[in-house]
């Protein structure tokens, strides 16, 4: 009995900068990904997120299960930026994580800036 294409969740197993961004996805690591990214401590992993999508604690599940290993938390919003809901901003914040909203571009730089600096962040990528 053949098996079949097995469709595995997209995940890169460590820390590495965004080379670019823009056109539905993002560049690293020798890699392209089609799609949104959460950049945590673990690796980076697809984001079932586009632009316009609400921002809630359940789409950030995955970020906030490894929230020990983080202090800062950007929010790349798309092409604008947009404000993280309140009730984002409180589970954040209850679980020692500062957040940020900016554009996609302003939070692939600062992620990748602050990762250089081997500081405690992690970064919730909106695809442009």
């Amino acid at each position: 009995m053949a098996k079949g294409i097995e469709i595995r969740e997209a995940h890169f197993p460590g820390r590495a900068p965004i080379d670019a961004y823009g056109n539905g996805g993002f560049r690293f690591a020798d890699m392209s990904h089609r799609g949104s990214l959460l950049c945590l401590p673990s690796g980076i992993h697809g984001w079932d997120m586009q632009e316009g999508d609400p921002l809630t604690v359940a789409a950030l599940a995955e970020l906030l299960s490894e929230a020990s290993d983080i202090e800062v938390l950007l929010v790349g919003t798309g092409s604008k930026l947009r404000p993280i809901p309140a009730e984002v901003k409180a589970a954040l914040r209850a679980r020692g994580i500062s957040s940020d909203p900016m554009s996609t571009g302003a939070a692939v730089r600062t992620y990748n800036i602050m990762l250089a600096e081997s500081r405690s962040v992690a970064a919730a990528l909106i695809a442009v």
